[in-house]
């Protein structure tokens, strides 16, 4: 059932259900009501909240444990927040049984359905209206409130809290997160880095690029991280940065400096989201900033080392390789990841119905391919109409899926749920959407970019439980 964004206080529940504050009160320490925020030192449960079975006398029962707090920054859609939220269906072949403990369920034939972690987004901001009316339409049904996605610039927010003294950001955040914007760092873009002509609203600016410029926005995530103090951030940003001159390392002594040097950043890696069951080739680089004086001694000795111990390195262990083998799965297909979809004029869906009907424009051209069902997909890029592969060519234009064309399958460029399949977005996970309430509509034009822009939730969810399963081993 579809949550409400109401919630209520302590005192309307104890009403409701006829217990005391003190009992709810407990229970939301306990993490026995999902949802459950504390807000100015007020707890706020969702108003659908079920009430907690009551503990046997004499009977030791073991306590959920205590959600951990995220605040998630450059959110856009949610791509990495609903893989830090988990719950949500995967494609069986996406799944490593030998390299996992997760404890999936099948959901329908051929998917399964991920565990809920213990991470609860209590937060979220972008500047795009339409990545917040996505956000908002999915992230519901995890109980949280549209009122926690903030439609503003990351600096004005930082300016608001620093110069009105208001507390803009919540208190007690375990996590942050952020994928600060990537397009200046980008192989596929001008490559200008910090030099960004863009200011942090995505207009153009005359001026000389400044701090406040869309290529130094991480600058503005530091500054969240050292506002809210959690024991963790992550962030993460294009392959292409670590290439362009030496702004990755930059960037490593930017975050490291944050509260005095009181985190430790370790060395970054890319990741290959193919080598997480992702069925394509996109890579990001990934940061980790750990907050020192909240690490077991032991765990801050084995992180502060040139080369950390593997039982405490935080990036996740890949699951799939090329050819497989050695435990590994092979790389998950385009063939596989799209099966089951109806051709667009069939569908009911959407987002499977909407496609760019930009023509060819001949094989010298970027997005002029068509994708190799036998391989992973192209790294679906935050773009539309003319740079959206072809899901088939014609016979006229060099297309390969011989079969389909026989049958009489039209040349098409890929649908915005096949761009959202090969990214890991679950199909109850909707772009193309009506306005509701004060949230814009969002076009098809739109929900591209939405789908380009985001982390893989698949990817999040890998790095999502790695840092589960450290987090007692890490801190006190």
């Amino acid at each position: 059932m579809k949550k409400s964004f109401n919630f209520m206080t302590c005192e309307e529940i104890s009403e409701k259900w006829g217990i005391s504050e003190r009992t709810i009160q407990i229970y939301c320490k306990e993490g026995r009501i999902p949802g459950a925020e504390k807000y100015q030192g007020v707890w706020h449960l969702p108003s659908d909240a079920q009430k907690p079975m009551r503990k046997k006398p004499g009977v030791k029962q073991a306590s959920a444990p205590i959600p951990l707090r995220v605040l998630s920054l450059f959110s856009g859609c949610g791509g990495l927040d609903l893989g830090f939220e988990g719950d949500f269906s995967i494609l069986k072949d996406s799944y490593n049984p030998e390299q996992s403990r997760w404890k999936v369920r099948e959901s329908s034939p051929g998917w399964v359905r991920l565990p809920k972690t213990r991470f609860h987004t209590v937060f979220a901001n972008d500047i795009r209206p339409d990545a917040k009316s996505v956000w908002v339409n999915f992230f519901s049904r995890y109980g949280i409130p549209e009122s926690a996605y903030y439609l503003d610039s990351i600096v004005d927010l930082v300016k608001l809290h620093q110069n009105n003294k208001l507390s803009v950001f919540p208190s007690g955040i375990d996590v942050v997160t952020g994928g600060f914007p990537c397009q200046d760092f980008s192989v596929a873009g001008k490559r200008q880095g910090f030099n960004s002509d863009k200011s942090h609203k995505g207009s153009v600016i005359t001026d000389e690029p400044s701090v406040e410029s869309r290529g130094q926005l991480y600058v503005w995530m530091r500054k969240v991280v050292a506002i809210t103090q959690p024991r963790m951030f992550i962030a993460e940003n294009v392959k292409g940065l670590t290439n362009l001159s030496n702004v990755r390392e930059i960037i490593e002594k930017d975050f490291s400096s944050v509260c005095n040097g009181g985190y430790i950043v370790v060395p970054t890696k890319v990741l290959m989201a193919a080598d997480y069951g992702v069925p394509q080739s996109r890579e990001r680089i990934i940061f980790f900033g750990i907050r020192k004086n909240a690490l077991r001694p032991e765990a801050l000795n084995a992180l502060s080392r040139n080369v950390i111990p593997s039982e405490y390195d935080p990036y996740p262990l890949p699951t799939h390789s090329l050819n497989g083998g050695n435990g590994l799965l092979p790389y998950v297909s385009t063939e596989k990841c799209l099966a089951g979809l109806q051709e667009p004029d069939c569908s009911e869906d959407n987002d499977q119905r909407f496609y760019s009907k930009a023509k060819y424009q001949g094989r010298h051209c970027q997005g002029q391919t068509e994708i190799n069902l036998k391989k992973i997909g192209p790294t679906i890029r935050s773009e539309h109409h003319g740079n959206i592969e072809f899901r088939r060519l014609s016979e006229e234009h060099f297309g390969n899926h011989y079969e389909e064309l026989r049958m009489g399958m039209k040349e098409r460029r890929l649908t915005i749920r096949e761009c959202a399949r090969i990214q890991t977005f679950p199909d109850d996970y909707h772009f193309i959407i009506p306005p509701m309430k004060d949230n814009r509509g969002v076009s098809a034009s739109d929900a591209y970019k939405l789908v380009g822009n985001a982390v893989p939730p698949l990817l999040g969810f890998h790095i999502a439980m790695r840092i589960q399963e450290l987090w007692d081993k890490y801190f006190y």
